[in-house]
């Protein structure tokens, strides 16, 4: 089992550090052959005396900050670990390399019952003591960590449980200290022959002195007025996504059952409870709402039933959306706005690049639509953030994540097939207000709402590449109804490598106008729970 770790690292092209905790024959010897074998650069430390897990990870953790690495991944040697995940776990701490990226098991019927129970118990314990639901599994030992804050974290001399203990306190702790955790689902499974370290008694007894421990500090850093709930996201793909599958499904069921009015009073107390816990939504919506209030000319600060209205919003938004796909929404409830450009783009025969935003629901524009109509649009997306809701999505009715593209940022392959399909007369449909994960550095920053905010300049290179027409395309709810604006952007996007600059800049601030325009029109209908305003900040340059 061990060798094909080993050999899974290797082929990831990672130096391995492997740690014999004091092992006995036959493992001994067997573990000092494989340390003698090829590791890539990395190293092999023996304990003579046994200290424990977490003392095991920290040799290793100290062996890797001596040679110079920056990070870690952390990787059970007995095979439990579907290997399969590693180049995912990488993927994303190469996006979000200050976070932790954790594997969040997926068992099958191999894991013991009562090792299932115990991990709830001490999940529902993180909870407590981190004061949110961010941590989804604290004891997946598949996990990629960045060294700068576990070295910290060290030389404050914080305690960290040594054994079995050790997993969930160092995450918890790391969060404490603004650490993101970031989840992948892992495949995970108990061999049959696997020879368990875990003593029932004396580690769970640990695990138990390890969450009193965790509670009394929790208690003790919010009395000194210190933060427990981690940080806030920089950037919103990393946002936790903070429905379960099952809710989304009672949700469904509810809807179903007793139609939109009796669901939204289902969904009150629901939102409720959200709004409460989502402490970096609720600062966003307030964020958000005082600026819009501002420029609305509104002299009052926006309250509690403002902010739990704008949740209510969002939650009702979803509900439209599965109710469009069910066919509960007939079309005439979509009502023409100012939708001049749009007959004409029906009738051209080529393909174009329509712009939306994650304001009002253009979902339920989309699953209105004749299938033919439907079937021209290919949708860019990212919805890693959002995998419980677009699941239940997929399950209740499938065409609505067809022609739909998972991207995170767009290279070179992407704007080829694209290419290929707008010559075939498809609308690529993408968002302009939000920035790619991979494309952060790729932003221009223009005043929204009265602050610069940055935003990409994707939509705006790929319409380039693409040589097409661009519309914008908004759908607020008005009432028992949406409406629909579909608007003329450009004929096509030019940009010459001496005005690339500044014809950019011109592009996104055309845009950003438009939607400040149709966001003032409800401010309650914007759909962007993080803060909006916090990316970096170049004044009027292309990054």
């Amino acid at each position: 089992m061990t060798a094909d770790v080993i050999a899974g690292c290797l082929a990831q092209n990672l130096p391995v550090f492997l740690i014999d905790d004091a092992s006995s024959e036959p493992a001994k010897s067997a573990l000092a052959a494989l340390g003698n074998s090829n590791l890539g650069g990395g190293g092999f430390y023996r304990f003579e005396q046994n200290q424990g897990k977490g003392g095991a990870v920290l040799q290793g953790f100290q062996m890797a900050l001596a040679a110079g690495y920056s990070h870690v991944l952390q990787i059970d040697a007995d095979g439990q670990h579907d290997l399969a995940a590693l180049p995912r776990l990488l993927d994303q701490a190469r996006i979000a390399p200050e976070a932790l990226v954790t594997g969040v098991p997926i068992y099958d019927a191999s894991i013991p019952k009562g090792r299932a129970i115990g991990r709830w118990i001490t999940h529902a314990w993180v909870w407590i003591e981190t004061l949110s639901f961010q941590i989804r599994d604290s004891m997946c030992g598949f996990r990629v960590y960045p060294l700068a804050p576990v070295a910290a974290l060290l030389v404050d001399g914080e305690q960290i449980g040594q054994r079995m203990d050790f997993d969930t306190e160092i995450m918890v702790r790391l969060f404490w200290r603004g650490t993101s955790v970031i989840d992948v689902p892992v495949a995970v499974t108990y061999p049959a022959d696997n020879i368990s370290n875990f003593d029932l008694l004396q580690d769970n007894w640990r695990i138990s002195l390890m969450h009193t421990r965790l509670v009394f500090t929790m208690l003790g850093r919010l009395l000194r007025g210190q933060a427990v709930s981690g940080r806030h996201a920089h950037h919103w793909a990393w946002l936790a996504e903070r429905g379960s599958v099952w809710g989304l499904r009672l949700c469904l069921v509810s809807y179903r059952l007793l139609g939109r009015r009796g669901c939204r009073a289902m969904l009150m107390p629901v939102v409720l409870y959200f709004y409460l816990t989502g402490r970096e939504q609720r600062e966003a919506s307030r964020q958000f709402l005082t600026r819009a209030f501002r420029f609305k000319g509104w002299s009052r600060q926006p309250g509690f039933v403002d902010g739990y209205r704008h949740f209510l919003s969002f939650a009702l938004r979803s509900l439209d959306t599965f109710a469009g796909w069910a066919g509960a929404i007939p079309p005439e409830r979509v009502q023409p706005g100012d939708i001049a450009a749009l007959p004409a783009a029906v009738a051209d025969p080529r393909g174009a690049v329509v712009i939306v935003a994650h304001l009002g629901n253009v979902d339920v524009s989309r699953a209105v639509l004749d299938a033919k109509t439907r079937d021209r649009l290919l949708l860019l997306v990212h919805t890693r953030h959002s995998e419980n809701y677009n699941r239940v999505l997929r399950e209740f009715q499938p065409a609505a994540v067809l022609n739909t593209f998972q991207v995170s940022e767009l290279g070179p392959e992407m704007a080829i097939n694209l290419k290929e399909q707008v010559e075939r007369g498809r609308w690529v449909v993408i968002a302009g207000d939000r920035v790619p994960v991979m494309s952060q550095g790729r932003t221009i920053d223009m005043p929204f709402l009265g602050q610069d905010a940055a935003f990409s300049t994707g939509p705006y290179i790929l319409a380039s590449l693409l040589e097409c027409p661009v519309y914008l395309l908004f759908c607020l709810r008005e009432g028992d109804h949406h409406r629909l604006f579909f608007e003329k952007f450009a004929d096509r996007i030019d940009l010459p490598r001496s005005q690339r600059v500044d014809r950019l800049q011109a592009y996104v601030g055309k845009f950003t106008e438009r939607l400040q325009d149709y966001a003032l029109r409800d401010p309650f209908q914007w759909y962007n729970f993080f803060d909006f305003w916090a990316g970096e900040r170049h004044p009027s340059k292309s990054k």
